[in-house]
């Protein structure tokens, strides 16, 4: 017969390995956490300590613009933006496809595809000098994020084809243009670490290529520096801000959460641009 003293020492038995049970799952599923960003940053281009704390974007008044262009803006199809456009300084003529409607005020216009202001430099005062500053204050950021090096750059990373790479937190530099196939490309990282890519040549993202955010990475924190053309394939999805020394092209159904800023033109097809969070 069983009495009390064995079914408490039984019972006390029991609980113990239970716990000790769930600690080990515990473990093991940190381990494997751990084990798999390892991984992941080995599987991309950079190395060492990337973080890039010190380099803060500042776009000055174009931070206020969602698209900013000098040579015109134009859209085919149900284009959706969200925030400000704005041309200079070439005249309102060069925004096509937004069917404009000129405010009373005549200093800017709306659209029906643009949730915010259409600007254009010869629009009422004090919107030809606001656009001045605005894209003075562009291509200053231009500049500014192609001269960085702080961090030391990655250079020639998967030499212009980082296709399907998962890259930490840093600056790539490319001597020649940047390829991002279907394949898409992921960002791993925290919500303060940033991104700027330094790219000679053109960006192209193929179609449906898709840049994906992970650990709370966001879009306000990834730059696109592009000496050439940026072109966005059909169905592709892009994070961050491209300032481009030329042309900007989203074809058919491609999709940014972030900003577009052209020292020439930006063209969209059926497109919608987000601003970022």
């Amino acid at each position: 017969m069983i009495n009390a003293t064995q079914i408490r020492s039984k019972t006390i038995r029991t609980t113990f390995c239970s716990l000790l049970i769930v600690l080990a799952i515990g473990s093991g599923c940190k381990k494997e956490n751990t084990e798999n960003t390892s991984k992941a940053v080995e599987n991309g281009s950079a190395t060492g300590d990337q973080t890039t704390g010190s380099t803060q974007l500042d776009l000055g008044t174009a931070a206020g613009f969602t698209i900013l262009a000098k040579a015109g803006i134009t859209t085919t199809g149900k284009t959706a933006i969200q925030g400000n456009i704005g041309v200079s300084p070439i005249a309102a003529t060069a925004i096509t496809g937004f069917a404009l409607t000129m405010d009373e005020s005549n200093q800017f216009s709306t659209s029906p595809f643009v949730t915010g202001k259409v600007y254009a430099t010869d629009y009422g005062t004090p919107t030809p000098a606001m656009l001045t500053d605005a894209i003075n204050n562009m291509e200053a950021a231009y500049t500014t994020a192609n001269g960085l090096s702080l961090p030391t750059p990655v250079l020639e990373a998967n030499n212009g084809d980082i296709s399907g790479r998962r890259l930490t937190p840093g600056i790539y530099k490319w001597s020649t243009g940047l390829l991002i196939s279907e394949a898409g490309l992921t960002l791993a990282g925290g919500p303060d670490d940033k991104w700027v890519f330094q790219i000679a040549g053109d960006l192209t993202l193929g179609s449906g290529a898709r840049i994906k955010l992970t650990g709370g990475a966001k879009a306000k924190n990834i730059t696109w520096v592009v000496a050439g053309q940026a072109v966005l394939g059909t169905n592709s999805h892009l994070c961050g801000t491209i300032l481009s020394k030329s042309l900007i092209a989203l074809n058919t159904g491609a999709f940014v959460t972030g900003k577009l800023f052209a020292q020439t033109a930006v063209t969209l097809n059926a497109s919608t641009v987000n601003m970022p969070n």
